[in-house]
């Protein structure tokens, strides 16, 4: 049923909403989330952040994914087409009046992804995001307490500041977690990729990295879905057999690996 949907609704629009359960009548914001876990260690505040966002405690602009284009000409002057769909922010918390992004290990971040038939995108896919937004904010770096529930809080006010209620699919605001295949080839085990946060310039400050172990996360990572069915040359595909073939991969992928799927939790 879901990928007969994602395929009505990818033939005729720019959106496609996820199937998000209705939240309850007990949700929590954005700003008690973050003074709910502002002594807590990042296992227990992944484990709230995982309960509430699958309870539905998301804002509505979240439920409404946005297209993003990709295009390559193969060996023999082809051209061939992606139409992926991403979430409109990162993943965050809270009610349409009071809502925070919420940083997130990989190992939360996927377990959300899974749930909501979703991926963790690539850096090609991080790229196109940024250079397909509507809105562009100037990336603000935070130096103090990197990795604590205040500082995530705000920065989160610090790009809403700087937002100002703009509308449309956001990027350049976070380090986004991402797949690589780095991941699987890195000798130390348990890593974490992340990429992005660009200049108005398109410029990452973070380039491909996997140098953090999988459990830290600080202020300045975020965790954007991508619905895993894929519009690929007027067809539906899932991300893995699109990454899988010879030629649609450098669609989603542009490294020399793209065999990194998901992350293990």
């Amino acid at each position: 049923m879901i990928f007969i949907a994602f395929a009505a609704a990818c033939s005729s629009s720019k959106r496609f909403t996820i199937p998000v359960p209705p939240a309850g009548s007990n949700r929590i914001s954005g700003l008690s989330f973050f003074q709910m876990t502002s002594s807590w260690k990042w296992k227990e505040r992944d484990s709230l952040a995982v309960k509430e966002i699958l309870s539905g405690n998301i804002p509505s602009f979240l439920h409404k994914f946005i297209a993003v284009v990709s295009e390559i000409k193969d060996s023999t002057g082809i051209t061939h087409r992606a139409v992926f769909y991403v979430s409109p922010d990162y993943l965050c918390i809270g009610t349409d009046e009071d809502w925070a992004r919420i940083p997130l290990t990989p190992m939360a971040a996927q377990r959300i992804a899974d749930s909501f038939h979703c991926f963790l995108p690539t850096r090609k896919m991080v790229d196109l995001t940024w250079q397909q937004s509507a809105v562009k904010p100037e990336p603000i770096p935070m130096y103090e307490y990197r990795d604590s529930s205040i500082t995530m809080y705000r920065h989160h006010q610090l790009i809403e500041e700087q937002r100002r209620k703009k509308k449309g699919l956001i990027a350049g605001i976070k380090k986004d977690v991402v797949i690589s295949g780095k991941i699987s080839r890195d000798p130390k085990p348990n890593r974490v990729a992340i990429y992005g946060w660009h200049y108005q310039t398109g410029k990452p400050i973070q380039p491909l990295y996997t140098g953090h172990i999988n459990w830290y996360v600080d202020y300045s990572h975020g965790a954007r879905l991508v619905y895993r069915n894929i519009k690929v040359d007027g067809k539906i595909m899932d991300y893995i057999d699109v990454l899988n073939h010879p030629v649609y991969k450098y669609l989603l992928c542009d490294e020399e690996f793209c065999d990194f799927y998901r992350y293990p939790y």
